[in-house]
């Protein structure tokens, strides 16, 4: 027993002399390795400006965005009446599916923009000369009353809105692009139809408004200026000063003067690839 024991108790000093040595011995390297390989998750996955750029750059564009881009290209004369919207193409141009271009050519569709014949495919309206003097017919007859309407309701507010966006067009009529104040005049008329109050007068100048764009980009001058550069202001004081017989007078001289402008006869517009106007 005694033998026994003395061998346990041999043991037992090699344990603790084995473990004092391993408290004193330096610390495993693993550790460190995981706060590294850590490190270096924590540099991959922070995003960098590059990224950023790139990600923004590959943004896919939505339907609205397209029928945005094309309607801007229709006012700024660039994409004249007749010419094929072709989804293929357009796809490939905005990067997108032809499903976005599909809706984007059906708003225009809707908003008489374009129009679709069976077999062939859409394209950006063309009015007939006929077609031209209705549309000015229906202006005539609905914009004077609906500015006498403004007249008498207009507010501070409005005024300074409307006033805001004559200085735009100022702007735009002394940018480098000729065609760059044609959305903007049309947009003064649609702001007031906005501020009538009356929504179905203002779904119904927004056809009538860019039917008139059409008719000029197809039958006026190259650069020329359906809307002299005081008319709108003229307009504005009127309805500021609530005399609602002035201002419809000189809506429907506005009027005249704009379908004076246009010639309505045959046209020789040429063929314009959709890549040179988009890329």
């Amino acid at each position: 027993m005694t033998k026994n024991t003395g061998k346990r108790a041999d043991k037992e000093k090699e344990k603790a002399q084995h473990r004092s040595a391993s408290a004193g011995a330096p610390a495993p390297r693993r550790p460190a390795a995981r706060a590294t390989r850590a490190s270096h998750e924590k540099k991959a996955a922070a995003p960098t400006a590059a990224s950023t750029k790139t990600r923004a750059s590959t943004r896919t564009l939505s339907s609205d965005e397209i029928f945005d881009r094309i309607l801007l290209a229709i006012m700024e004369h660039k994409l004249p009446p007749g010419t094929q919207l072709v989804e293929e193409r357009l796809a490939n141009i905005f990067k997108v599916s032809r499903t976005k271009v599909r809706e984007a050519i059906g708003r225009l569709v809707h908003d008489c923009i374009a129009i679709n014949i069976p077999n062939r495919g859409a394209f950006v309206a063309s009015p007939t000369p006929e077609q031209a003097r209705e549309v000015f017919s229906a202006r005539r007859l609905i914009e004077p009353a609906l500015i006498r309407e403004l007249a008498r309701t207009v507010t501070p507010e409005q005024i300074e809105t409307l006033r805001a966006h004559i200085k735009r067009e100022e702007a735009a009529r002394h940018s480098s692009n000729p065609h760059a104040i044609i959305p903007l005049t049309g947009e003064f008329h649609l702001l007031m139809a906005e501020m009538s109050g009356n929504s179905i007068l203002a779904r119904t100048m927004r056809e009538l408004e860019m039917l008139t764009v059409l008719i000029i980009i197809l039958f006026s001058a190259p650069y020329s200026d359906a809307c002299p550069d005081d008319d709108h202001a003229q307009l504005v004081d009127a309805i500021a000063a609530r005399d609602e017989d002035r201002a419809a007078r000189l809506m429907l001289h506005h009027l005249q003067h704009i379908e004076h402008s246009v010639r309505l006869g045959p046209t020789d517009d040429k063929p314009v690839a959709l890549e040179d106007i988009f890329n």
